[in-house]
């Protein structure tokens, strides 16, 4: 995945609390095997309204999502952030997220913003006044300011997360690091152990 640094741009105001899995990818999509192209099919149901918020051709393409408590919850579809990724969002900000869905999201870059509800609120509104809603997420200084103001706020991350992040490391970005030491525990591995692919490509040669 690309290294997270600076997130720079309008956002849009999802002004929801609770919005589940389900809602952001409903099930009859998931029957699909790829894990790109599942934006169109994002917020699928909701999106058969016209005023719905992404329907809306000021927020196209916006890198920023402001969202409300618990967004998130429900199933553990790793689809959600698929399609989220998908859509362009690289942020979420919001004031609580389900836990495997902020982990499912950390896991393809898509990085989740905790915000006191004041906070998330204000920004709610200023994303509604384009052109100044520009909204600037700085994983770098962990801030998120709103550009040509004074207003910029703390947030704190996992540091673990925030490593990965910044380094584009996804589960396997993180384990071809010990590549070698892999090599090694294979090579020194009892033959009298199963094989695994990689030694018994070795073997064969």
């Amino acid at each position: 995945m690309e290294p997270v640094h600076n997130i720079v741009g309008n956002a849009i105001p999802l002004n929801r609390a609770d919005v589940d899995t389900d809602q952001i990818m409903p099930k009859q999509f998931l029957k699909r095997i790829e894990r790109s192209g599942f934006g169109p099919f994002t917020f699928y149901d909701w999106k058969k309204d016209p005023d719905f918020v992404t329907n809306q051709p000021q927020y196209y393409g916006a890198p920023i999502m402001l969202a409300q408590q618990n967004f998130g919850c429900g199933s553990s579809r790793e689809h959600a952030p698929w399609g989220l990724e998908d859509m362009g969002v690289k942020s979420i900000i919001a004031p609580s997220f389900g836990d495997i869905f902020r982990n499912n999201c950390a896991k393809i870059g898509l990085l989740c913003v905790v915000l006191p509800q004041s906070d998330v609120d204000y920004l709610m509104a200023r994303a509604e006044e384009l052109p100044a809603g520009q909204i600037v997420v700085s994983l770098e200084s962990q801030t998120v300011s709103v550009a040509g103001t004074e207003w910029q706020r703390h947030f704190d991350i996992d540091p673990f997360v925030r490593q990965c992040l910044m380094n584009g490391l996804d589960d396997i970005g993180l384990t071809m690091q010990y590549d070698d030491d892999i090599a090694i525990f294979e090579e020194s591995r009892s033959p009298l152990l199963p094989l695994t692919l990689k030694n018994e490509a070795s073997a064969k040669a």
